[in-house]
This record gives C-alpha cells, sequence and structure tokens, in this order.
C-alpha cells in the first residue's frame, strides 16, 4: 500500500508563522518585565496553552461561562502582548503595574488549568429542562378508570293484582247458590251473573264473588 505523499497545507504553514510571532512577543514581554532566562521563555508556553485548553473545553463540551472566561483572559494577554511590542511600550521602561501583571500571570494560568481540568461541564438548557422526573420513571403513572356506560334500566313488569283472600264459604249455601244458578239457567236460559247472585242470596260482595267462583 502506497503511502499517501505530504502535501504543504496553506493553513497549517499560517498557522506556525503566526504562532511563532506571538510566542516572541509573549517572550520579548516577559523578558522587559523582569522575567529573566527560562522564565521569559516559559510565559508564551503558558499563554498559549490556557489558551488551547479553553478551546477545547469549548469543542468538547459546548458553551459554558467557564471555557468562555478564560479564553478570554488567554486571549487578552496574548494580544496585549502582541500590542505592547508593537512600539506602544518602552520595552526598556515597563511600567510598574504591567511587571506585577507579568509576575502574577503563573498563578492566574494554574488557577485557569486547574479548573478547566477539574470542573464538570454545565449542563446544556436542553438536558436540565427535558431530564425525566425520577418518580415519574419509576412509578407508571394510574391509568385513570374507563368509565363503563350507566346500564339500562329494564321496564318492570305491570305487577300482577294480588288475588283477593279466599273466604270461607258454607257447604250448604254453595248448594243453595248452585239452586239459584240452576233456577236462573233455566227461566233466563243465561248463567246467572254475580250481581244477580249476590242480590238473590242477599250476601256482601266479597262472599258472592266466592260463591261464584265455586259454582264455574
Amino acid at each position: 500500500m502506497a503511502r499517501p505523499a505530504l502535501r504543504i497545507d496553506a493553513v497549517l504553514i499560517q498557522a506556525v508563522i503566526a504562532g511563532a510571532l506571538s510566542f516572541a512577543h509573549l517572550h520579548d514581554l516577559a523578558a522587559a518585565a523582569g522575567q529573566t532566562g527560562w522564565k521569559a521563555w516559559a510565559y508564551p508556553v503558558s499563554v498559549d496553552l490556557l489558551l488551547v485548553a479553553a478551546w477545547r473545553r469549548l469543542r468538547a463540551d459546548g458553551p459554558s461561562r467557564l471555557a468562555w472566561c478564560w479564553f478570554l483572559i488567554a486571549l487578552v494577554a496574548s494580544l496585549g502582548a502582541n500590542v505592547a511590542t508593537a512600539g506602544l511600550l518602552d520595552l526598556g521602561d515597563v511600567p510598574d503595574w504591567l511587571c506585577i501583571l507579568v509576575a502574577a500571570w503563573p498563578a492566574l494560568a494554574f488557577m485557569g488549568g486547574t479548573l478547566l481540568a477539574h470542573s464538570p461541564a454545565d449542563p446544556s438548557p436542553a438536558q436540565t429542562t427535558s431530564a425525566p422526573d425520577p418518580e415519574a420513571v419509576s412509578e407508571p403513572a394510574a391509568a385513570e378508570p374507563e368509565r363503563l356506560p350507566e346500564p339500562v334500566a329494564a321496564p318492570q313488569a305491570e305487577e300482577t293484582p294480588a288475588l283477593p283472600p279466599a273466604v270461607p264459604v258454607p257447604a250448604a249455601l254453595v248448594d243453595h247458590a248452585r239452586k239459584v244458578a240452576d233456577d236462573h239457567h233455566a227461566r233466563t236460559g243465561a248463567r246467572i251473573d254475580t250481581d244477580t247472585l249476590r242480590t238473590r242470596l242477599g250476601v256482601p260482595p266479597h262472599l258472592a264473588d266466592a260463591i261464584a267462583a265455586q259454582l264455574t
């Protein structure tokens, strides 16, 4: 398998040149502020590493206040050194406040790198708003009882009228009533009705009904 030929990347070359110039400006400013020897070379490394660490945190975990804060601090330090060494500042007579800032930079950069490395990522708004309720997940919502149609009342059957209580009728009275009924049938050719039977016998209506029932 043939190895791919090396290609010259214009963007990479531009990044190397810009990084080298920024590195030199930071070194010159640190040396002018009293940081001599290897310490002057460590300052540009510290600034650029903090800038890269904050950018990687933004790319990996998304926007966060912590990453943006340290990215801007490192960017201001880098741009400030580039601008200061462009002839606007006399490197032979550096102000005291700038010497103080340069001397305090290692502690500031150490704190920023530690926070970027060990602080948890901020939850995104989508994760904060869409986090499920643990109680809702662990306990299923009780299903609403299904409403059944109300049973239709069945039509009530008409009540059968109660039969009148049996009335004791003497046998002699029944025999007499039968004779009266036979006489009526012989004279009229029709069966005797209850009212006529009651009139002929001279009994109350309920007794006449009981006698008529026994004659049928």
